[in-house]
């Protein structure tokens, strides 16, 4: 997979299945994976159902919604939401 000529999209690689896609500025992780054919497991898509959780080994990201539903702990234990989760920069996840 050769990546998309710009400098809005970001790389997202995961550890476990080791896959990789790319994800337009804007786009959540989530619709990214799936747009790319990336299986990841999700319900609600909005943030309170935590099927989707995994953890952001490097990278940074911002939400869509004001708190998803992680606590403060998760938070800062690096969890995320990727069906809330926007990239801000190339990204590196593994399962929680």
């Amino acid at each position: 997979m050769t990546a998309p000529d710009t400098a809005d999209t970001f790389e997202v690689r995961l550890r476990v299945p080791p896959r990789r896609f790319f994800a337009r500025a804007g786009d959540t992780v989530l619709a990214a994976a799936l747009r790319a054919g990336v299986p990841v497991l999700s319900s609600c898509r909005n943030g309170t159902c935590r099927t989707c959780i995994c953890r952001l080994d490097s990278g940074r990201i911002d939400y869509l919604i004001e708190w998803p539903g992680l606590s403060a702990e998760e938070k800062r234990e690096g969890l995320i939401l990727p069906c809330v989760a926007r990239p801000l920069t190339d990204l590196v996840l593994a399962p929680a």
